[in-house]
């Protein structure tokens, strides 16, 4: 059974950092692209972030570009969504995206 789990959100400033976590298992996804989506209430959600399966390119929405850094770990098929100086725009649910497979979403939200 595929499972994608999403962690590490929470409450943060702006200005403050937060790492998401992205675990996938059930098939063997190093040989995949990952992304990182999001959507914020009463929107719809957008393309934040992807990394292709060998690490050699990455792609970020403008928003995000030179704040957000993704990152995977293919021995265990996880991604990382290293978030610097956050904005209250950033608020949002963060989805973990590979092939057809989305998990629950992590909440971040801005605490200032």
């Amino acid at each position: 059974q595929v499972q994608v789990v999403e962690s590490g959100g929470g409450l943060v400033p702006a200005g403050g950092s937060l790492r998401l976590s992205c675990s996938a298992s059930g098939r063997a996804f190093s040989m995949y692209n990952m992304a990182w989506y999001r959507q914020a209430p009463g929107k719809q959600r957008e393309f934040v972030a992807t990394i292709t399966w060998n690490k050699r390119q990455t792609l970020y929405a403008d928003s995000v570009k030179g704040r957000f850094t993704i990152s995977r770990d293919n021995a265990t098929d996880t991604v990382y969504l290293q978030m610097n100086n956050l904005k209250p725009e950033d608020t949002a649910i963060y989805y973990c995206n590979v092939q057809l497979y989305w998990g629950q979403g992590t909440q971040v939200t801005d605490s200032s």
